[in-house]
């Protein structure tokens, strides 16, 4: 039994009613010459790579199936995909076992969905996963001066993230905090330029 997967796209001018039709003609066309329907994706609009019958997108389908190999109607479906002038673009491929595996897995989410954070609420994430000590010591050093010695100290005995707190809390310079406020513009110093 192979498994093949075709992708359809569709003229994006069409209606939404035109677009399931058309693919839902090549899934008819499917089921009546014998082969079984494993998954249908409507990927939606998508943008393409170079223009194509002067259209900058298309919409997507990829239909996946399987035949038992004794019947061959793929010829002329192929034959009539390229006759159906709703169609702008199509590819059939036979997939290998490695790619049936892929989306199998891809449809049960082990693949292509986005990681979360898996902190459990309320914990905080440890002194590995936190920002180094030595980006703590710029930010504090930049952040308030005085308050430099405080942090060495706090970074010393405390684990990265209440060090952070602490530099977050310390006292801001005054002319810091001026140009901060607005009130000031930002001293610029001037280089002399080679002539």
């Amino acid at each position: 039994m192979k498994q093949y997967e075709l992708t359809l796209i569709v003229d994006p001018v069409l209606s939404g009613d035109e677009l399931k039709a058309t693919a839902q003609t090549y899934i008819d066309y499917i089921t009546t010459n014998g082969g079984t329907i494993v998954n249908v994706d409507e990927m939606g609009l998508r943008p393409l790579a170079y223009p194509i019958n002067k259209r900058a997108s298309g919409t997507y389908y990829c239909i996946e199936f399987t035949t038992d190999g004794k019947t061959n109607f793929l010829p002329k479906m192929e034959l009539t995909i390229r006759r159906d002038d709703r169609l702008m673009r199509y590819l059939t491929i036979v997939l290998d076992k490695f790619g049936v595996k892929y989306n199998e897995d891809r449809r049960a989410g082990k693949i292509g969905s986005s990681k979360k954070d898996k902190t459990p609420k309320g914990k905080k994430p440890d002194a590995a996963v936190a920002a180094p000590v030595e980006e703590v010591k710029v930010a504090a050093a930049v952040a308030a001066p005085a308050a430099v010695e405080e942090v060495k100290v706090a970074v010393a005995e405390t684990p990265v993230v209440e060090a952070a707190v602490a530099v977050a809390e310390a006292p801001i310079d005054p002319d810091v905090e001026a140009v901060l406020a607005g009130d000031e513009s930002p001293v610029v110093v001037e280089t002399p330029t080679a002539e």
